[in-house]
């Protein structure tokens, strides 16, 4: 009885959610979170994206084991109201060769009044070139080696955005990945850069290990 509480996480350790089973993981309770679901969801990228069979589509943040998801910067401390609203979408095409995702920022996520903070930008481009060459290294772990990242144009909060991503080269255990984050708009229209992104990304010799420890985003 007294492990009762562990069991839960132990399970999602032991068997994470698949792609499949992290779209129907949230429930959006609030208005914001009601708007910006249904936006993205009938959104033209979206749909265009859901029509792609060499891409998954998933919730990756969350794949982590709701008890572990206290501890993590952006499915935990930066999700939320006024924050990461809803968990993101993403579609990662097969063999991690490119990714697309979906996010709205809101009006807590400020370096500059208004304006979302670049270090915010940073560790999606982070986390979003990482999960893009996944399926593209051993074990389906990546560690940032390298990031550099060039910033375009201020991101105003309470702003949807898209992360795109691609893998240029691999190499054993070693991955090249370039990408940017714009912003969302409707069919037809030229989005503004606002930032882009080159990494380098390796899995680690114990990276058979660390995918058993962890579930990968």
């Amino acid at each position: 009885m007294t492990a009762a509480p562990a069991l839960p996480a132990l399970n999602g350790i032991l068997k994470p959610a698949t792609d499949a089973e992290t779209l129907l993981m949230f429930t959006p309770e609030d208005q914001q979170e009601i708007e910006v679901e249904e936006y993205i969801a009938n959104h033209w990228l979206t749909r265009e994206m859901r029509t792609k069979t060499n891409f998954s589509e998933s919730r990756p943040h969350l794949k982590i084991p709701e008890p572990f998801r206290v501890n993590n910067l952006t499915a935990g401390t930066l999700r939320g109201p006024g924050k990461v609203v809803v968990p993101p979408f993403a579609w990662v095409e097969a063999g991690g060769k490119s990714i697309v995702s979906i996010s709205y920022l809101g009006s807590e996520l400020c370096g500059h009044p208004k304006i979302v903070h670049g270090g915010f930008l940073a560790t999606m481009l982070d986390e979003g070139l990482a999960r893009c060459c996944l399926g593209a290294l051993p074990h389906g772990v990546a560690m940032t080696a390298n990031l550099n990242i060039n910033y375009r144009a201020p991101t105003p909060a309470g702003t949807y955005v898209v992360l795109r991503g691609t893998t240029t080269k691999v190499e054993g255990r070693k991955a090249w990945v370039e990408g940017r984050i714009e912003t969302l708009v409707g069919e037809g229209e030229t989005p503004v850069v606002l930032a882009e992104a080159t990494g380098l990304f390796i899995s680690p010799k114990q990276a058979a290990m660390m995918a058993n420890v962890m579930p990968v985003e």
